[in-house]
């Protein structure tokens, strides 16, 4: 019969395989009754072999190629942009070719970026004519921000901007169905007297707001409520316009400069600068205004409170999408 002999220290076991018995022998057992049991103690923890250590070179190959990783990964998001604002600059439809070449990029290298693009949903690409252009996730995008483009939200502080900076009277009009109207009116430490506020219709023809819609706008009421203005003013404010077409030399004037001025035509006294404020459609949506009292207020093509109307509506416009 086969059997295993299992030892230990003071113990030994014999182990029948067919009746699975377990018997010490007994040698051992006498010897186990007559011998003293050493316990072996735990380990000493203190003599433990330390983890290997890490050199600083490593510890800093490791923590400079983190900060580098995090660049690389920053990059390649820019690229991403670069990419996606210059499908979307060349209005929203593009070959690689021509993609690639406004970009200032390898037709190859935006063709990686275009795959990851086109995967999160951003561009998608047309079959027929292999062009790309903009995708259903640009669309959500685009109408989240169109809706966040409120003219009396973004002009607002332009509006702080200019109280302050220029200690002047500002205000935002939109066009009403009676001509345009006053919706945000600020006034420095010290105004001035104007019997102006929110709610008022200005001249269309006599106030610098009224002229800068007059210049912006193409549509037929605007030009209706100038000519009857026309027909009722009195010769001598008629006389300040051309006599030949009064309405249509103003107009041209008021583009070229890109802003209107007057200057004791509205009210006595006060005079005024206005510039328009466009939407993504290219469509003046409201005006910015500064005025103040005719002796202290500087209404020159190169004076101060002409260019920062000009600049504070150029960059209201550009908030709204306005690209022109």
């Amino acid at each position: 019969m086969a059997s295993l002999l299992l030892r230990k220290s003071y113990t030994q076991c014999v182990i029948f395989q067919e009746g699975l018995t377990l018997a010490p022998s007994l040698d051992s057992v006498f010897r186990a009754a007559s011998e003293p049991v050493y316990l072996e103690p735990y380990p000493d923890m203190s003599q433990a072999v330390p983890p290997p250590e890490t050199s600083a070179t490593d510890s800093d190959q490791e923590s400079a190629a983190s900060p580098r990783a995090r660049r690389q990964r920053v990059q390649a998001a820019e690229t991403g942009m670069v990419v996606l604002k210059g499908l979307a600059r060349m209005g929203g439809r593009a070959s690689l070719t021509a993609l690639a070449a406004h970009v200032g990029e390898s037709p190859a290298k935006v063709h990686r970026y275009l795959m990851s693009l086109i995967a999160e949903g951003l561009v998608d690409q047309e079959v027929a004519t292999q062009q790309y252009h903009l995708g259903l996730e640009a669309l959500f995008v685009g109408v989240a921000a169109m809706r966040q483009a409120d003219p009396l939200r973004i002009s607002e502080p332009a509006l702080i901007r200019l109280r302050e900076s220029l200690a002047v009277t500002c205000f935002i009009a939109v066009m009403g169905n009676k001509g345009p109207t006053i919706v945000r009116f600020e006034e420095p430490g010290l105004p001035i007297t104007v019997n102006v506020r929110v709610g008022s219709v200005l001249s269309m023809l006599w106030s610098a707001t009224g002229r800068a819609f007059l210049g912006a706008l193409d549509e037929a009421p605007v030009q209706q409520m100038a000519l009857a203005e026309l027909a009722d003013a009195p010769q001598e404010l008629r006389a300040l316009l051309d006599h030949d077409d009064p309405i249509g030399v103003l107009r041209r004037d008021v583009r070229a400069a890109g802003c209107a001025t007057v200057k004791d035509t509205n009210l006595r006294g006060i005079s005024a600068v206005s510039a328009p404020l466009y939407d993504h459609t290219g469509r003046p949506c409201a005006v910015l205004t500064a005025l103040g009292a005719t002796g202290g207020f500087d209404v020159s093509p190169g004076g101060k409170v002409v260019a920062a109307v000009k600049k504070e509506a150029a960059a209201a416009s550009a908030a709204l999408g306005y690209t022109g």
